[in-house]
């Protein structure tokens, strides 16, 4: 199992072969733009593929945006958008948010915008893979943070520095939630509308598209959007 890595990816290239590489843990752990120090000690932003695998930049064909439909984060740092309310312990439960091995709870919290449209910048998304979907079903009301309120002032870009991001205070809107399960539905318009909608929030918020929807932990729980970059890139395999 072990071999030239940059070798085997050229040859892959030159053969005309699909690639795909999957980042480990996300781009806020990254040792240069995340939230140091609660990061971890390599790159893990798309430009860790260049640098991790040998592989040229220049070959690179597009970017997929991995995000729950909320915000979870493992042990102390910075996390605005928290929910410490009911609403916090009500997506942990049901969306099993405990660590693997040491079953600790993590932090859960609301979709941060902001933060997912730095974390586009630095890694240039063309789509975004929601997940998760399913655990905001029972939710009468779901909220996202759409700004940060700093010294008074409310901004709509993270802080640069560690200090700064922790002493914001997150500014919501609140959309309604859809009630019904989403667990069994296998194309984007059969989800609920206000579903859809909460989507097309986060789309049009954030500046990227929503490529792919999961509903679930199986593999066939994963909703490609028609038409979308994502589908494009999976050789338009939506239905």
């Amino acid at each position: 199992m072990v071999c030239d890595t940059e070798q085997l990816l050229a040859r892959a290239r030159r053969d005309s072969k699909r690639i795909l590489f999957e980042g480990a843990q996300g781009t806020m752990l990254d040792i240069d733009h995340g939230t140091y120090p609660f990061v971890t000690s390599s790159n893990a932003t798309a430009g860790g593929v260049c640098t991790g695998a040998g592989f040229p930049p220049t070959a690179v064909t597009g970017v997929v945006g991995v995000s729950k439909a909320y915000i979870t984060r493992v042990g102390a740092g910075p996390f605005p958008s928290e929910a410490d309310d009911g609403y916090g312990d009500r997506i942990r439960n049901a969306g099993g948010e405990f660590g693997t091995v040491t079953g600790r709870p993590r932090r859960c919290g609301w979709f941060d915008v902001p933060l997912l449209r730095y974390t586009s910048t630095v890694n240039g998304f063309d789509s975004l893979a929601i997940t998760k979907l399913d655990v905001l079903d029972q939710l009468d009301q779901i909220k996202v943070c759409v700004a940060y309120r700093a010294a008074g002032k409310e901004i709509t870009e993270i802080p640069a520095t560690r200090r700064g991001m922790a002493e914001v205070e997150a500014v919501y809107e609140t959309l309604p939630g859809w009630m019904s399960s989403t667990t069994g539905v296998r194309r984007y318009e059969d989800l609920p509308e206000a579903a859809r909608n909460y989507l097309a929030f986060l789309a049009e918020r954030t500046g990227v598209e929503i490529g792919a929807v999961g509903v679930g932990a199986e593999r066939d729980q994963i909703v490609l959007v028609k038409g979308s970059k994502l589908d494009r890139l999976m050789g338009g395999t939506a239905g």
